[in-house]
């Protein structure tokens, strides 16, 4: 896709988003950057800047790039979908969908070890809605924990605490229990097929080594792009700005979901009452300092800010930084995916020249270092 200038479709600020993007890549502080503007449900603007690997090769609109917890956003619509033909209830326990008690299935390297539940009955007040909304009351995924087990930190529902391994046990209950669906296969056809995203898969196919993206660490370090052999709700997308463009505007324009279904995806499902996105548990603000606007939707987090509702994805890891920000009433984002964890810093600056003061909150996204990137 050849497309116009950012400056063409910024609203705040029509000449500094791209600027700020050159300046940087240009001094080599930032290696490489993709950046797509969705305005009224319409793709406006897809850019790249800067380098895909070490050799310095060019980032390209077609380039693969690790996708990371943006995935997340894409199996919720997936699930949504579900929802609308009546193969899920977000609100029935995910022990309707199984043949036998979750701790009874035997460990298996694909998804958690659902044993170490055993004796604990809250696993049946688990349900989709509180595992899309990350209320399933576990940490990030049971590797993490001191002893590697898994557990419940809090009562299902009770609040939120970001759970990679509460989207792996939806995507468990819908692969081994009554449904037996392929997930890989059904966001596919749900989605990769829906939207034209001809780039994009959930596990490595070899046509991506054609033009794939390594990524850059903190370090300023060049690591190898992970060829991810098994689908993972939680992240294991790889995608191309031209692609997730065209899921970003679809799903601003609501395609694909049923109205009802698309609002529940962006309604405040539960608040969130924590300093930070990370580390996942971690106590409570007391009332008076939480953001009162700030909540969880179904695989996005929602807000308040000066243009209205807006909701936001992020996804990271050591070598990549992405972000997708929308605002409701416009049916407007901007997408912006980096194969250089220090991209990120930039994001504040970004998002607000090309959408103007949104109220997107990087300060819990980020934690503490954003207050640095604020201005």
């Amino acid at each position: 896709m050849t497309a116009p200038a950012i400056a063409a479709a910024t609203a705040d600020d029509p000449e500094g988003a791209e600027s700020l993007i050159r300046a940087v890549i240009t001094s080599g502080d930032v290696k490489g950057l993709a950046i797509a503007v969705i305005e009224d449900g319409q793709i406006r603007a897809v850019r790249t800047y800067g380098h895909r690997n070490a050799e310095g090769q060019a980032l390209q609109t077609g380039t693969v790039m690790y996708g990371a917890s943006l995935t997340k956003a894409v199996f919720a619509y997936t699930v949504l979908q579900l929802v609308d033909e009546g193969q899920v209830d977000l609100d029935a326990s995910i022990a309707t969908l199984l043949d036998r008690p979750l701790p009874d299935y035997p460990k298996d390297s694909r998804y958690g070890p659902w044993p170490d539940l055993r004796g604990d009955e809250r696993w049946r007040a688990l349900t989709p809605r509180l595992l899309l909304s990350h209320r399933g009351g576990f940490g990030n995924f049971a590797f993490l924990e001191p002893d590697g087990k898994l557990r419940f930190h809090f009562d299902p529902g009770s609040r939120y605490a970001y759970s990679g391994e509460g989207l792996i046990l939806l995507q468990f209950v819908l692969e081994q229990g009554r449904l037996k669906l392929d997930l890989g296969q059904e966001m596919q056809r749900r989605v990769f097929d829906r939207f034209g995203m001809t780039m994009t898969a959930m596990k490595w196919r070899e046509d991506f080594a054609m033009n794939l993206a390594d990524g850059v660490t903190e370090a300023r370090r060049w690591v190898p792009h992970d060829p991810r052999s098994r689908v993972r709700a939680a992240g294991s997308m790889d995608t191309t700005i031209d692609d997730f463009a065209r899921f970003a505007a679809g799903l601003a324009r609501g395609d694909g979901l049923s109205s009802r279904s698309r609002a529940e995806m962006t309604r405040p499902q539960a608040p969130i009452t924590t300093a930070s996105q990370f580390p996942t548990v971690q106590q409570e603000l007391p009332a008076s300092q939480r953001r009162a606007d700030l909540a969880a939707g179904l695989g996005v987090v929602v807000f308040d800010g000066p243009q209205g509702r807006g909701y936001f994805k992020g996804g990271h890891d050591d070598q990549t930084g992405n972000t997708m920000v929308c605002v409701e009433r416009r049916r407007a984002c901007v997408v912006l995916l980096s194969n250089d964890v220090m991209a990120e810093r930039l994001y504040p600056a970004i998002v607000r020249r090309v959408l103007g003061e949104t109220g997107v909150p990087f300060m819990w996204e980020y934690g503490p270092k954003a207050s640095g990137w604020m201005r």
